[in-house]
Formats: structure tokens, sequence, C-alpha cells
């Protein structure tokens, strides 16, 4: 049966911060290169292997990958970059402190922005510091200006549909580093849980996430490492 691994980013600056992060390019921490060397040492004491790595375009993600490879001296295997398994958009909330943010509009509205299902952010306005229309990543891609955890997965399956479950169905062993809400849209298809159930479903940083899959790629069992 196939296996496959999902793998959030290690802690990044702005989790240690509390800050909204969204699209924006952060970097790990001390203490998230540590968990994703340990995620890829407790991988290979679990006697994992992989054929192809998958992430994001968002330094994290990435250098998560890079280093859990390397403690499993599987730097060489090929990986690919793409946008769709970006983190969710946190729209005009990118960059604010969490806690400040719930004092300014209340508890409840803050909830609501971060676990509805379908209820997307204020959008980032024109001009904002954290406008990435110039970036290179995303040249030629219609950035949005928010997102939902709903929008996130609208975004996340169909390149699941076109680009990895292929792989896996060919008989690869499949790593895919991302974020907490890019790795929830995959765990919602996967584990087939409900729009409720899935904005009380936590992924902690750096925790390596073991599916095994039947061979229409839904979920027999997952468990963390």
């Amino acid at each position: 049966m196939p296996t496959l691994v999902l793998l959030r980013h290690g802690q990044s600056q702005w989790n240690l911060e509390n800050r909204f992060t969204g699209w924006w390019d952060v970097g790990l921490t001390e203490k998230g290169t540590a968990e994703a060397l340990d995620a890829g040492r407790r991988m290979k004491d679990a006697g994992l292997d992989f054929d192809i790595g998958f992430t994001s375009v968002q330094s994290r993600a990435i250098k998560t990958l890079n280093l859990a490879l390397a403690a499993m001296d599987r730097v060489w295997i090929p990986v690919i970059k793409n946008w769709h398994l970006n983190e969710r958009h946190y729209g005009g909330l990118t960059g604010l402190n969490k806690a400040d943010t719930a004092a300014k509009y209340g508890e409840d509205q803050v909830k609501i922005w971060r676990r509805s299902f379908d209820v997307p952010p204020p959008p980032l306005e024109p001009g904002s510091p954290f406008d990435l229309s110039t970036d290179r990543r995303y040249e030629g891609i219609a950035i949005p200006t928010a997102e939902s955890l709903k929008d996130t997965i609208a975004r996340v399956l169909p390149y699941w549909n076109e680009a990895i479950a292929p792989e896996l169905r060919a008989g690869k062993r499949v790593i895919i580093a991302a974020h907490g809400n890019s790795l929830r849209a995959l765990v919602k298809h996967l584990s087939n849980l409900s729009d409720d159930e899935i904005v009380h479903e936590e992924i902690p940083t750096g925790q390596p996430m073991v599916y095994t899959l039947a061979d229409d790629l839904t979920a027999v069992s997952r468990r963390y490492l």
C-alpha cells in the first residue's frame, strides 16, 4: 500500500512571535531548524524512505524538507516546488500579532477569521508592505487577496490530483512538506473529514504524519512519529 508523509514546516520566526504569516516568506527559528532535523532522524529510524518530495515555494517549508532529507541522507531525491502548496493567504491580517488583533477586533471575530471553514479574513489592501505582486515566484499567478480554508482546499486538491496522486499510484514513496492549512486540505480529503471536523484539526510543526493509503488513496491509517 502507498505510504505518504505530511510534514508541517518547523517553527518559523512569526510562529514564535505569534503573528499571522500566510504567503509572506518567513524563515525558520533555531528551534524550527532543530525540529526539521529531528523529523528527518525519526523518519530514518522508522525505516521510511522516499522517491520524490513536494513542497511549496515558501522558504520555511523548503528548508524544512531540505533539512529533513539531509538527516536521512536523501538530499538527492527529486523535489518539486509549487505555489499550490503554499499556506493559506491571511490577507489583511498578514504580519499582525494574533493577540493584538483579538484585542482590536474582538476574540470572537478573530476566531471566525482563523477557524471558520469558509469565511476569509479582510483582504490585503493595495500598497500593503506584504504585497507580493512583484515577487518573481508568483509571476503570471493571480495572487489572492485573502483565503478561507475552503479557498485553500480549492487550490490544493486539484494539484494533489494532477501532480501528487499519480506518483503514489505509480508506487512512489512521497513526502510533502508544507503548511498548517495546505496540509489540512490534504488531511480533510484523505481522512474524509467533515467541514466542521477539519477546522478543529491541529497539525504541529516538525512532526511527520505518516499515512498508509489504500490503492484508491484513501486513508487506511495515519500516525505521528
